[in-house]
């Protein structure tokens, strides 16, 4: 059988209870947890191959994050005043 490969990119957001939520924007709705950074990557690899295998059910295309560039902004901005 034919393998594919491709580079899907992943937000790790910290969680205030503890552990982090991975988000995989290029895929609507592919979110997971983990309670260690190693433990919410595996999540997120696991959650990437389940949505594909949903897609190539479905037939519909795999998008992957090949072509995107990643960056990050810094931004000031005015706190909301305090009543």
């Amino acid at each position: 059988m034919k393998k594919s490969r491709g580079r899907f990119n992943i937000v790790l957001q910290p969680e205030p209870e503890g552990g982090f939520t991975a988000i995989v924007p290029i895929l609507p709705g592919c979110v997971t947890y983990g309670r260690t950074l190693a433990e919410a990557k595996e999540m997120a690899r696991d959650a990437i191959s389940g949505y594909i295998e949903s897609l190539k059910k479905h037939k519909e295309p795999i998008p992957t994050d090949d072509e995107s560039l990643m960056a990050s902004l810094e931004l000031e901005y005015a706190e909301a005043s305090r009543r």
